[in-house]
């Protein structure tokens, strides 16, 4: 289940940022710059391996810093929201203390109103596959 993180700031009300995959942007925004970004989740003593309270825990910690991450980006490029296109999460183990934790890279559009929004940063045309 995906977090409905909302920001609010002393110039403009609340608002949805981040938009995971199929969830649809808002219609005035304009794609503007592709960037990702790379999170974890907490450590948990032993393996992810077949434990699904610690892999759900892990994962809902590593998509709030996935998405605190994600917004972040977006006020930092001065975009109004972004949409993630791509996630890939594994699994990290540190032999020495015995923690297990989860690693996640997203790649995400930052979007700006249509009317006006300029990134520094060359503009996207589009995907190409790979």
């Amino acid at each position: 289940m995906r977090m409905n993180k909302r920001h609010t700031t002393n110039d403009r009300p609340s608002e949805k940022i981040v938009y995971w995959h199929r969830e649809l942007p808002p219609l005035d925004s304009e794609g503007a710059y592709e960037d990702v970004i790379e999170a974890t989740s907490n450590r948990v003593s032993g393996t992810l391996d077949h434990r699904d309270e610690l892999w759900n825990e892990c994962y809902r910690h590593l998509m709030a810093n996935a998405t605190k991450r994600i917004e972040a980006e977006v006020v930092r490029l001065k975009g109004n929201c972004a949409h993630v296109l791509d996630e890939s999460v594994d699994t990290r183990r540190d032999e020495a203390t015995g923690e297990a934790w989860l690693h996640g890279r997203f790649i995400f559009v930052v979007s700006g109103k249509a009317a006006g929004y300029s990134h520094p940063a060359q503009r996207i045309t589009g995907r190409t596959s790979a």
